[in-house]
């Protein structure tokens, strides 16, 4: 069985999709950041960079637990582990590498500081908005540029990459991106929302949400930006 120790981020629903469409026995067990739970000891085995998501696969390699963090190689090595959604053919495997790589490297984290600085940032620094939601529709551009061309991410096949992209392009609509100017990426889009698997996935991470709100009732919530004060959690929870 796979546990998957995160929440219904979009690094967290990659992997949920991925679990989906594979169709391995899996649990999810929630890791509530705003409360600081990734710093706990217990995540930390799973995870030293106290980041979600993380697995423990109960039958890795071997037949002994194996955990793992970092989304994009929870990916890879699902893939590795049931022979799907990553190509047998070299060429096509390279090119899921690199799509996967362009979404750790350029979507997450783009689009990630680009939902900082707009929601979040204690104050308004137009250059980094600037910066960070123009580096963001560049992103859409190459992504609408190449499905274009193909009728997947990586291609003619359907693979860890367009798992890795789709969740963090659910808010295209607030950056504008449509059909008239993106067909490319709204085509690719609307499949993804059509698989079983992606729609179970949805509903789950409504589900997973909903529950942990109802548990982090009456707890004070961290800081969870305040990067300082990430280091120090840090540095309490692992005694260095």
């Amino acid at each position: 069985m796979i546990e998957l120790h995160s929440s219904p981020t979009p690094n967290g629903q990659k992997v949920m999709i991925m679990l989906e469409e594979t169709g391995l026995e899996w649990k999810h067990f929630d890791v509530n950041i705003r409360l600081g739970e990734q710093f706990r000891p217990e995540f930390l085995r799973l995870s030293p960079n106290n980041r979600i998501p993380a697995i423990l696969d109960t039958d890795g390699p071997g037949g002994a637990p194996y955990s793992m963090m970092e989304s994009g190689a929870i990916l890879f090595y699902l893939g590795e582990k049931t022979g799907k959604f990553l190509p047998q053919d070299a060429r096509k495997r390279y090119d899921a590498m690199q799509w996967l790589m362009f979404q750790m490297a350029g979507v997450g984290p783009m689009f990630g500081q680009a939902n900082h600085f707009n929601n979040y940032a204690k104050e308004s620094i137009q250059y980094a908005k600037d910066r960070y939601n123009n580096e963001s529709i560049r992103l859409y551009r190459v992504l609408d540029n190449q499905l274009a061309k193909n009728p997947w991410v990586a291609g003619d096949e359907y693979t860890i990459a367009d798992m890795a992209i789709y969740p963090w392009t659910k808010g295209h609509k607030d950056r504008g991106v449509d059909e008239a100017g993106y067909p490319g990426f709204m085509r690719w889009f609307k499949a993804m929302e059509a698989r079983p698997a992606v729609q179970r996935n949805n509903k789950l991470a409504d589900e997973i949400r909903a529950r942990m709100a109802k548990a982090a009732e009456g707890k004070a919530p961290i800081d969870m930006f305040n990067t300082q004060d990430n280091a120090q959690r840090l540095s309490r929870a692992t005694g260095h």
